[in-house]
């Protein structure tokens, strides 16, 4: 199935990917967003290219290149920090605060008999997350995550060391609990916006998941 298409134009695409929608091909094969990228060519002499990652079970905005010198070009925004992204997430609780900027750096430990998982290290690399809570409901919050860089599982890990809470549905840094069972992560690439010289930058919103209404929350787009 073709994803959303969130922004389209001569040197990039914005696509909408559902949640447990692997980026890079399973070992164990199976659906992808790369096996996908020849059906997005969308009468371009050449498929799309992948310039960014989203963990397997986020949704939400995921950039693609038309043509490798806008691929470089892109890469070296998100290296750069120059691209603003914008996360949604659901976790189980109410925050300290309202709101914050977690500092912690991460590094990746890796163990036979557990794999692989990353944590908080001092000697790690830099890791910076504004946050604001947005709504409550129920004893969930939802919460708006802000990354000023984009280390692997950077809002999985501050979500869980640095306010406490995990994100509902992460098996690996908090409780999977009810969600693990029928929604999965509550973790929604919600906007991207990246800046292009001498052009408009690129700016798109994901539609809200159905999988956050269902815990009573609204799109904070239409004042929810």
């Amino acid at each position: 199935m073709i994803p959303t298409i969130l922004y389209e134009d001569g040197e990039a695409l914005v696509i909408d990917k559902r949640a447990g929608l692997p980026v890079d091909p399973p070992r164990a094969g199976g659906p992808s967003v790369e096996a996908l990228l020849p059906t997005l060519r969308l009468g371009f002499a050449r498929a799309p290219s992948i310039t960014h990652r989203l963990d397997r079970d986020t949704s939400g905005c995921l950039l693609l290149a038309r043509h490798p010198k806008a691929q470089r070009r892109f890469m070296a925004a998100f290296e750069g920090g120059r691209v603003e992204k914008a996360y949604l997430a659901i976790v189980h609780g109410l925050p300290e605060a309202t709101g914050g900027v977690i500092d912690r750096p991460l590094a990746k430990v890796s163990t036979r008999e557990a794999g692989w998982r990353i944590v908080v290290d001092r000697k790690g690399k830099p890791a910076r997350t504004r946050w604001t809570m947005l709504a409550e409901r129920d004893g969930h919050s939802l919460l708006l995550f802000q990354p000023d860089s984009g280390r692997t599982h950077q809002l999985r890990v501050h979500a869980a060391s640095g306010i406490g809470l995990p994100i509902l549905g992460d098996p690996v840094y908090g409780k999977a609990g009810r969600t693990a069972e029928s929604a999965g992560l509550m973790l929604h690439a919600w906007r991207l916006t990246v800046p292009r010289d001498g052009k408009t930058p690129i700016a798109a919103t994901a539609p809200f998941p159905d999988r956050f209404a269902a815990f009573g929350f609204t799109d904070p787009g239409d004042g929810g």
